[in-house]
């Protein structure tokens, strides 16, 4: 991603691609949607007990630890791009304020299609991670330390008391009128009517989720500035001799696991039947969930690494790498791919397929686009969206094709 010529490093792609996995699977189970959903729509997707576990499972086990992995990912990839400029005696500071503008426009086209585009997200968030590249890791963790905890939300909700930051809805009244008129249009409108109201409302629904009391953004900025810590601690150029570190993490992560389910669902059950979000013990428990998708993110992450050192492990894991090198590629494709198969304006098939079916196409989806990308990158240094972006970046038409030998 920056114009060094040192060697990439092959776990941190496989990573990537694993974390694309998951994302491609969460999203494509719950139908591309972006937002919430009348209750009709839940009933006709978990019809049989398969489609109810596989609910769950991905409840539990998938979503948003998949998009904290690409996070993390994503402030380990700035870290690696300002110490390259550095270490050409370069600031890069300006550079990749215009790199994450273009990434803004890329995510903004993406968005007209899907209204749950991280990338726009990445590029707001990632103005602040400039700052943090020449801080002390001891304020770059303790930083992302108060935000794991929930200072953002509890920040928020001291001002807002619950209320929302830009549009005045209940994101958990499945029922609302602001949530059926968006299920109609993507279920029944054309093209033009899913980017319109993807162009703009889209994006306030998305700015309440991830800077109001969810505060979505703000667990999105502490895996940033985690990923820069671990890009500086060159983690991963050895990770094969950090055997007894990645312990501690899995058995840290493990102990943070427990008490923090403990905490949450203390919280939510004491609240009984009707739960809503305007108290300050809704806030401590949604904080708790977050520490819950924290420490599993942290496990998924030392798994990974441990699997990764075992050599038969490792030539399955590294089929990722290829697909992780065009993650931007892949990740706008397979939103348009699924909002196709899905929306009006496509084949239609929102709300009419269960989780079961939905699961195995992802599957699918996840086996084509690795092939794809492994064939891709044989003749191909860069994916297509990965190659614009990088020769936007420096106004320079880089090569795309690979040198025959």
């Amino acid at each position: 991603m920056s114009s060094s010529k040192l060697p990439r490093i092959e776990i941190i792609d496989a990573l990537r691609g694993f974390a694309l996995a998951g994302i491609l699977i969460c999203h494509m189970v719950e139908q591309y949607l972006g937002a919430g959903s009348p209750e009709s729509h839940g009933e006709a997707v978990r019809v049989g007990l398969s489609d109810q576990i596989i609910e769950g499972l991905i409840g539990v086990f998938l979503r948003g630890k998949f998009i904290a992995l690409f996070s993390f990912l994503f402030g380990i990839s700035f870290f690696i791009q300002m110490d390259n400029g550095s270490k050409k005696g370069k600031t890069f500071g300006g550079r990749f304020l215009w790199r994450l503008l273009l990434l803004f426009i890329i995510g903004y086209i993406h968005s007209l299609f899907y209204r749950g585009d991280i990338l726009t997200i990445y590029a707001m968030l990632g103005i602040f991670l400039i700052p943090f590249f020449k801080l002390n890791n001891k304020w770059v963790l303790g930083f992302a330390a108060l935000l794991f905890l929930g200072l953002g939300r509890y920040i928020v909700f001291y001002f807002t008391q619950g209320e929302h930051l830009f549009l005045d809805v209940d994101p958990i009244d499945m029922e609302s009128t602001h949530i059926s008129d968006y299920y109609n249009t993507i279920k029944n409108g054309s093209l033009s009517d899913v980017f319109a109201t993807n162009s703009w409302q889209g994006h306030l629904d998305k700015m309440n989720f991830q800077y109001g009391i969810f505060g979505r953004g703000y667990f999105t900025f502490a895996f940033f500035l985690v990923g820069l810590y671990v890009g500086r601690s060159g983690f991963f150029k050895r990770f094969q001799e950090e055997r007894t570190f990645t312990k501690k993490i899995l058995i840290g992560s493990t102990i943070l696991f427990v008490l923090s389910l403990g905490i949450t669902a203390g919280v939510f059950i004491s609240m009984g039947n009707e739960v809503n979000m305007n108290s300050w013990l809704a806030m401590i428990g949604l904080s708790g969930y977050d520490l819950v998708n924290l420490s599993m993110t942290l496990m998924y992450l030392a798994l990974f690494v441990m699997l990764y050192r075992k050599v038969r492990s490792e030539k399955w894991l590294s089929k990722f790498a290829p697909y992780g090198r065009m993650a931007l590629t892949n990740y706008v494709m397979q939103s348009i791919l699924g909002t196709m198969l899905l929306y009006g304006w496509g084949f239609g098939f929102l709300g009419e397929i269960s989780n079961t079916y939905t699961l195995l196409i992802a599957i699918a989806l996840i086996a084509i686009q690795v092939w794809g990308s492994k064939i891709w990158m044989q003749h191909f240094t860069y994916g297509p969206l990965e190659w614009l972006w990088r020769s936007l970046t420096f106004f320079k038409v880089f090569p795309m094709k690979r040198k025959t030998k």
